[in-house]
């Protein structure tokens, strides 16, 4: 904490204060609003001036000016106050529903595959239509007329008294949430700017596999196949289990690649570029030797063999500094890890990292590594964190999935099309499931997949999976059923909620465990998968295995993001030396010991480290949550319905929404619990 706080001063941070005249002002303030009001009014009004004071600036006015604000604003209990909430609610979500339709259209050639991405197609992704709305809003004071007649909450007070408020109490909560923070519009655009430029970058950073060379000039890969990284790289070592020593000589391959995107040493020549043969190990590049793209150039002399300059990195540091830029508008959380953690997670660092290592720290992990090592028949290497044999769809090669998807899903037309058979496997009602299918849009996308919710009543969820001409594989399918849970929660917790202010759910790891809970099902929506007592069993320990591998990775993520703030001023190079530095120390501190080898650094692969500062740690908790609707959901005779009642409680607190959906509040103890009885029914 020190060395965060004496960082914090380096960059000549400063917190927002009250004014100077208000110490003196407000005892006389608060006694004509109470004798206006009445006695009962008195804890509100002595809230309601001091929360705008907080963020009240010399610009807004002089003490007089302050002081007419607060009289002329405050809203008693009744009518009044019911109109300001009721008007305050219904044009929030109409400016955030424009917005993202907005936000939609400004995206629309780097998000989705619509050919080549021109300079000013960045420019326009880059804008934040939104940046100016706080601006706004706290110009023309509706900010301050929010904060004067609605409460700003703690994390501790909405964990504490908050289990005891109406839906109304909360909605207002959030309400006032909506500014707690008076972040100029310049530092949000610059935000947005780091952002879009890091998302871009991840974007088109693919690897063409064929170009992928063994010492001895083969091309394990086949013609055409394009990787970006980390997603495809990650799950294409998955699909090789079923491959045999084959499969084993392209996994470390493609481990190697791993290695050098993460440390720069990759060829910058190499990326996104099929003119390019490279041999990962050596670090060899050549003209490429064989064709297997129409756009693919004549080679024009030796490419350059001149390693990545550490770009990775200066994304990753330009979203650093351009959130460190918000912390001094932020007076309630003042860095990025507060704001992500007690805000938009609704949980302490503390206690998710107590999860995270909960996990990792379990007996359980070495023998769920022993019983990998057995089926694989070798000893481990690091990318058998990504071992998928547990899952049924171990059984089948990549290839005859591929042919599967390829011809059920030509289009992205054809998955929405078939948007209603998909969830009648997965349980829901035939009436229910033509309802989402009007309300998702299926798209083509540039990057590995997504999901974009609407933001106001009646608005379209839009799915994103990539599909290539000869149609969606299976990765892109398995992506697909995952955006559509979350396209599914954002659909039903827009449109079922009673106020619009609790819209969405406590965090993004519930909207990621609804999503896997239903991915996890993908094989069943294909008719392959028949579980039974041995397949459930396999399905629980390959998801602990997953959730010990991402809470390694977010503990990196967590790790990195204090490193930057103990260390503000870091360079591309200094900031790289310290992820290899925070993956080695966590691999060697959980993984190590289970698979024999140390320093390795595989951990710090994730793209969403580089693009989203500090979203990874969302993933393991959602697989926490996960397995924990996973049990309860087995207790259930409508699927489908049990879904729609648990979106609909909105954005509450994690263990309040939990505790509502489930009797339990968020915790490892289920996963382990169910790892534990898995491993004596598939114990070597």
């Amino acid at each position: 904490m020190l060395r965060l706080l004496l960082s914090l001063l380096a960059g000549a941070v400063v917190l927002q204060a009250a004014p100077a005249w208000f110490k003196d002002k407000s005892p006389a303030l608060e006694t004509a609003l109470v004798g206006k009001h009445g006695e009962s009014q008195r804890p509100r009004i002595q809230r309601g001036i001091t929360q705008v004071a907080e963020l009240w600036r010399d610009s807004d006015g002089d003490a007089a000016a302050f002081a007419d604000f607060v009289t002329g604003n405050f809203a008693p209990e009744g009518p009044v106050l019911d109109a300001l909430f009721t008007r305050f609610q219904r044009r929030l979500e109409v400016i955030d529903g424009h917005l993202v339709e907005l936000g939609y259209e400004f995206r629309l050639h780097t998000d989705l595959d619509r050919g080549e991405t021109l300079p000013f197609d960045e420019t326009f992704a880059g804008y934040a239509l939104g940046a100016h709305v706080n601006d706004d809003l706290f110009g023309n004071k509706l900010a301050f007329v929010a904060l004067l007649n609605f409460p700003l909450t703690t994390l501790d007070e909405r964990l504490g008294a908050g289990t005891r408020w109406t839906r109304r109490q909360w909605a207002e909560a959030r309400l006032a949430s909506r500014f707690e923070q008076r972040v100029p519009a310049s530092v949000l655009q610059e935000i947005s700017k780091a952002l879009s430029d890091a998302d871009l970058y991840i974007n088109q950073y693919n690897i063409w596999a064929h170009h992928l060379t063994t010492p001895d000039g083969g091309r394990p890969f086949a013609k055409g196949m394009k990787l970006i990284t980390h997603w495809n790289l990650r799950d294409e070592i998955k699909g090789l289990y079923s491959k045999g020593r084959d499969g084993v000589v392209r996994q470390r391959m493609i481990r190697r690649v791993m290695e050098r995107i993460i440390d720069q040493t990759i060829p910058a020549s190499v990326i996104n570029n099929p003119s390019v043969d490279w041999e990962p190990f050596s670090n060899q590049v050549a003209a490429a030797a064989s064709k297997d793209s129409d756009s693919q150039p004549a080679p024009t002399g030796k490419p350059s063999a001149e390693r990545e300059p550490d770009t990775r990195y200066a994304n990753l540091l330009a979203i650093f500094r351009a959130q460190r830029a918000a912390d001094p508008f932020s007076p309630k959380a003042p860095t990025h890890l507060k704001r992500r953690f007690d805000g938009d997670r609704q949980m302490s660092e503390a206690r998710v990292v107590g999860m995270l290592e909960a996990v990792l720290s379990a007996p359980e992990l070495r023998s769920v590594g022993a019983l990998v090592q057995q089926r694989l028949g070798r000893p481990l290497e690091a990318f058998d964190i990504w071992y998928n044999g547990f899952r049924p769809r171990g059984a089948y090669s990549e290839e005859a999935l591929d042919a599967m998807t390829r011809k059920r899903y030509p289009t992205p037309e054809a998955y929405r099309a078939d948007i209603p058979n998909i969830l009648a496997t997965l349980g829901f009602r035939p009436e229910r499931s033509a309802y989402l299918m009007s309300m998702i849009d299926v798209e083509p996308s540039r990057g590995p997949g997504h999901a974009m919710g609407g933001a106001m009543r009646g608005q379209h969820a839009r799915l994103r999976t990539r599909v290539a001409a000869d149609g969606m594989n299976y990765k892109g399918f398995n992506i697909a059923v995952h955006e559509m849970g979350h396209n599914i929660e954002q659909t039903f917790s827009q449109n079922n909620i009673d106020h619009s202010l609790l819209a969405g759910v406590p965090n993004t790891a519930f909207t990621e465990a609804l999503a896997m809970l239903l991915q996890s099902h993908d094989m069943e929506v294909l008719g392959l998968a028949k579980p039974d007592a041995q397949a459930r069993a396999a399905a629980t320990i390959d998801l602990y295995w997953q959730t010990a591998e991402i809470s390694g990775v977010a503990l990196v993520d967590i790790g990195v993001w204090h490193w930057l703030y103990e260390h503000p001023e870091a360079t591309p190079a200094e900031l790289k030396a310290a992820v290899l530095s925070i993956s080695k120390d966590v691999w060697n501190r959980f993984f190590a010991p289970v698979f024999g080898i140390r320093d390795q650094t595989l951990l710090a692969v994730y793209s969403h480290m580089i693009f989203d500062g500090l979203y990874l740690p969302d993933y393991p908790v959602g697989h926490l949550i996960q397995c924990q609707l996973e049990e309860h959901f087995a207790k259930v005779s409508s699927a489908g319905d049990e879904f729609e009642r648990i979106t609909s409680f909105g954005n509450l607190p994690p263990d309040l929404w939990m505790k509502n959906a489930t009797g339990q509040e968020v915790g490892a103890e289920a996963l382990l619990e169910q790892t534990r009885a898995a491993l004596k029914v598939l114990k070597p």
